[in-house]
């Protein structure tokens, strides 16, 4: 098989492995025996609940975040290099590959372990390539309902997969797990190889998502059966400990895990990278004993839970309460006294509004219907919920495309971030939009009424933005009316097309390519990440085109006609790429936010004593 010249994720495979290999020889610093008293515990709160901890079957940021911890992929994004890098993380080293990008060829690492569990009555389970590919059999399987399964077929495009899940989707069918599938198989015990469709450059960047891709063992599926969201066991650094559903939920350190030593890849320049790295190399993974996480809801409690010391980490600081922490961009002199840190960064994703294409008033392709959702995204006051309710901690979006991916371009500027009531309103008025009997508020050109529903959540983060919305739509003649679930229940709904309009916040890209946030407009993903049932040919057929080719000018121009057709339909209002803010206490040591990927409890250290030292409230 000829290797072709590494191209994209594959050249930032190759430069992070020769790198790593580099630095472990280094070996474990002098300050690596240092140790304190007490267990090293990490304890910090979700602001929404987890909804299981089944790869397969969850699609959350909050749910994926434990399952990144547990499973492992083949590879995994350096926690300090900044551009981003890939390492191997249970693969011996980069992939071989066919000169067409449509053959990989993956070493696992011999002598991996399952983490000890029931399921494997006593006898250690090693990793073997067929676990990935029960992995990835499992998306597949419709009676998993997996939302990542659009995913699996858009990047990965399997040779025989998609049939296999067609022929279990017939009546009376069943997916079979031991029929062999020509483009996903084991070569041999420790060997991975996958034959794609189409070529596919950037896969290895995918196959880094340890909470979507990560290893599975068979047995533990069947042992568990209904119940395996309440029994994750991969290969990872913990396991779960105890798990009281929405209020609590405890990891340990996988007591198993393999050798593996801190080695991070900042680059030279980086000061900060290069001080933690300094502390903390050689270090044995992971570092923390123990990680326990709550789930607050309102915002209030947890930030007073970090200010109280009770919590040694909070992410995402409320604007309301990052703003008054972070004045000018430093930290307020009581929080630098007490040692606080503060990780500010862009992120590579974004806020948004869904608007269901099958509804009847807010879906459709006529221009009429193009032109009241245009209408409803210009009444939108982006500018002033940036200035007002994110402190300023945001920028606004001009397009689906976030900062740090590819297709991203800081110049671009569209209607997506336009606030123009006076268009808006010219616009309703073109299409028959109007108010036929003098009350204030439009009716629809076939004279209904016209009001717009929003899936709502009742929680306290989300009320000034939905006061925001409803001063914005009346300010057209629109009438908003809420319609209040929890956000499982709004997630839920919204996948199944039961809706009309939903808010949504897109934590973060899992990959530096900018294709995967265009996924929510492919046709092939909806029920998956497309909520908005968006389906047009001319969208797909440059969709397709960016997943086969290399990275390049010709891909640039084609993420600009993405864009572009993005904003002309407007499925989705963008609104923002938020600034986000973490802290930490003085005694978490290591953390940086990772600009793709959700695992990082391994790569931070907790010092107890200096916890029982300096905790004090605020």
């Amino acid at each position: 098989m000829k290797t072709p010249p590494p191209d994209g994720a594959r050249r930032r495979l190759l430069a992070g492995a020769a790198a790593a290999a580099a630095t472990a020889a280094a070996g474990p610093s002098a300050s690596a025996s240092a140790a304190a008293s007490g267990p090293r515990t990490l304890r910090y709160a979700f602001r929404v609940a987890e909804t299981g901890m089944d790869p397969a079957q969850v699609g959350d940021i909050y749910s994926r975040t434990l399952t990144a911890h547990v499973f492992e992929a083949l590879y995994a994004w350096d926690p300090l290099a900044r551009p981003v890098r890939l390492r191997p993380l249970t693969a011996a080293g980069p992939p071989s590959l066919s000169a067409d990008f449509r053959v990989w060829t993956i070493r696992l690492q011999p002598g991996i372990h399952f983490a000890a569990d029931p399921a494997f009555r006593g006898a250690p389970r090693e990793l073997v390539a067929q676990d990935y590919v029960y992995m990835l059999q499992r998306h597949a399987d419709p009676a998993n309902r997996s939302p990542s399964w659009p995913l699996v077929d858009a990047n990965f495009g399997i040779v025989g997969l998609a049939e296999r899940r067609a022929q279990a989707l017939r009546p009376g069918g069943r997916f079979d797990y031991d029929a062999p599938i020509e483009g996903l198989r084991a070569a041999d015990r420790h060997t991975l190889q996958l034959t794609l469709r189409e070529p596919r450059p950037r896969l290895p960047e995918v196959l880094a998502a340890s909470d979507v891709f990560g290893a599975v063992a068979r047995e533990v599926v069947e042992f568990y059966g209904e119940q395996i969201g309440a029994h994750p066991v991969g290969t990872g650094p913990f396991r779960l400990l105890q798990w009281q559903r929405s209020a609590r939920i405890v990891f340990e350190r996988n007591p198993g895990y393999r050798d593996r030593r801190y080695d991070a890849l900042p680059d030279a320049d980086d000061a900060e990278g290069q001080a933690l790295l300094a502390r903390l190399r050689g270090r044995r993974l992971p570092m923390v004993d123990r990680v326990e996480i709550t789930v607050a809801a309102e915002e209030q409690p947890r930030w007073l839970a970090f200010a109280g010391a009770e919590a040694d980490f909070i992410e995402r600081v409320p604007p309301a309460y990052a703003a008054p922490a972070l004045p000018a961009g430093r930290l307020a002199p009581q929080l630098a006294r007490r040692g606080v840190q503060a990780c500010v960064q862009a992120e590579p994703g974004a806020t948004m509004l869904i608007f269901n294409m099958d509804h009847e008033l807010v879906g459709g392709y006529a221009p009429a219907q193009v032109a009241l959702r245009r209408a409803l995204a210009l009444a939108m006051d982006t500018p002033r919920e940036i200035a007002l309710i994110l402190q300023g901690r945001a920028l606004p979006a001009q397009s689906p495309i976030a900062p740090y991916c590819s297709g991203y371009d800081a110049r671009f500027s569209s209607e997506m971030s336009r606030h123009d009531p006076a268009r808006a309103q010219a616009l309703l008025d073109l299409y028959g939009y109007l108010d036929r009997d003098g009350d204030g508020w439009r009716e629809r050109p076939d004279g209904g009424p016209l009001v717009v529903e929003l899936a709502a959540q009742p929680d306290q983060i989300s009320r000034p933005y939905y006061e925001m919305l409803d001063r914005n739509l009346k300010a057209v003649g629109v009438r908003l009316q809420l319609k209040f679930a929890d956000w499982s229940e709004n997630r839920k709904a919204a996948r199944e097309g039961r809706f009309m309009v939903w808010t949504l916040s897109d934590s973060a890209a899992a990959v530096p390519d900018g294709q995967a946030a265009l996924a929510r407009y492919a046709s092939r993903e909806i029920g998956g990440q497309n909520l908005a049932r968006f389906s047009l040919p001319a969208f797909d057929a440059v969709y397709e085109r960016l997943l086969a080719l290399p990275d390049g000018p010709e891909r640039e121009a084609l993420f600009l006609q993405a864009k572009r057709l993005a904003v002309a339909y407007m499925p989705y209002k963008l609104r923002t790429h938020r600034i986000l803010t973490d802290m930490a206490q003085p005694w978490l040591r290591g953390y940086r936010r990772p600009v793709f990927g959700l695992d990082w409890w391994q790569w931070v250290d907790i010092d107890p004593a200096l916890r029982e030292a300096a905790a004090r409230p605020f």
